[in-house]
């Protein structure tokens, strides 16, 4: 009887994180895939039978081709019940990633940064699968990879993945500045958006297409966003008017507290500076010559950082976006990539004690949960601020070899 290869392991593995994330969810306190049959179900039927379809008929929280891994999940609903047709969904599309990250198993780089994904989805736990971010996490992974061979077709894949969830536009910016066939890119993101929009405008849903964006506008704080922390802690010591309570127009838990307004008001100006900024800097980067190697992966890294660090929502399932870029490094580099991993690996751990763990201690403010809450959100900031200064070290004028091709 022969050993098992290098790939065998990864494969066995694969099935069991995946099979054990899948159980976690119905058995996990604070129903951590109830997203899943409170929220994607209903649309998917309702959009299947014809009464309404969010996002053509009326205004929904995310782009449209968002319906479709939930229409998916209907079509095997037979098999198992819609939250096994769910898992099975994200499985899937994780697979198809896994299979081109892992390759013939012989890259000790994508070897690691096969181990560092299995990893991650078992730190993060169910929300990491009972979300639509489990299904854009395997395109903008397979995304990242195919950029320097497939430039178009990687476009293709991180642009769908965009119009289901907005964060893998910060993986198409960076791959604009970093790559130098940047022309395909553009031409990959402007043919899948032109044939979205054009499906949204036969549908009769054009004034909605964009109804995604203007819906992040109106929403407070919630409670998980890092930049919440101080205001949880003031709740957490009952300080004068500072409490959580649920907002039952857009589902979730935000706090309230003297200054929360203000500080609400500053976060999407200060995201998009910062979005900006880091943009102008990389393309400084690649201006002076730095290759794509280097220069992409601290880039996307620190793009899809801003839009967590600045964000008014916190959600457990952004944890996801840090996914691609990292991994992507470790392929590239793993010497240089491997301490992000592991904090990145203790955020996530740290995520899933929170959500969903001991969320109802979160959402009542008991300060043991403030506190885990806030060692997660500090541990955001310090890579954060990694990927910024290892972006501004990315060399000049230094053409490295472009090895991520699938």
């Amino acid at each position: 009887m022969g050993t098992v290869s290098r790939r065998g392991w990864l494969w066995i593995a694969f099935v069991l994180v995946h099979v054990w994330v899948a159980y976690s969810g119905f058995v996990m306190r604070n129903i951590p895939m109830g997203d899943v049959y409170l929220v994607y179900e209903p649309w998917a039927r309702a959009a299947f039978a014809g009464h309404h379809i969010v996002g053509v008929t009326e205004e929904w929280v995310y782009p449209q081709l968002a319906l479709v891994p939930m229409m998916l999940a209907l079509v095997l609903e037979p098999l198992a019940g819609y939250e096994v047709a769910w898992a099975l969904v994200v499985t899937i599309a994780d697979a198809l990633a896994f299979a081109l990250l892992v390759g013939r198993g012989r890259s000790r780089g994508r070897t690691v940064a096969a181990w560092f994904w299995l990893a991650y989805i078992l730190a993060l736990g169910p929300v990491g699968m009972y979300r639509l971010d489990g299904v854009t996490v395997p395109l903008a992974l397979a995304g990242v990879l195919w950029l320097v061979g497939r430039p178009l077709l990687a476009s293709a894949l991180l642009s769908i993945a965009t119009w289901m969830k907005v964060w893998p536009a910060a993986l198409l910016a960076a791959a604009v500045i970093a790559l130098r066939r940047r022309a395909a890119v553009v031409a990959g993101a402007l043919a899948v958006s032109s044939a979205v929009l054009a499906l949204i405008l036969a549908a009769g849903g054009g004034a909605h297409a964009f109804g995604f964006v203007a819906g992040q506008n109106a929403r407070g704080l919630q409670i998980e966003a890092p930049a919440t922390t101080p205001f949880m802690w003031m709740a957490a010591l009952q300080a004068p008017d500072s409490f959580v309570f649920y907002d039952r127009e857009i589902l979730t838990f935000e706090v309230a507290a003297p200054g929360v307004d203000a500080v609400a008001a500053a976060m999407t100006p200060l995201l998009v500076l910062a979005v900006l900024a880091i943009a102008a800097l990389g393309a400084v980067k690649a201006w002076r010559g730095a290759g794509f190697a280097s220069l992409f992966p601290p880039l996307a890294l620190s793009i899809v950082l801003a839009l967590i660090v600045f964000n008014k929502v916190g959600s457990p399932q952004f944890v996801t976006w840090l996914i691609a870029p990292l991994a992507l490094g470790l392929v590239i580099d793993r010497r240089r990539w491997t301490l992000p991993a592991l904090g990145a690996l203790l955020a996530a751990l740290l995520t899933q004690i929170v959500y969903p763990i001991v969320y109802d201690l979160v959402i009542t403010a008991v300060p043991i949960a403030v506190t885990v809450l806030t060692v997660r959100n500090l541990l955001f900031v310090a890579l954060f601020a990694w990927a910024l200064a290892r972006l501004a070290r990315v060399p000049h004028r230094v053409r490295h070899p472009e090895p991520v091709q699938g």
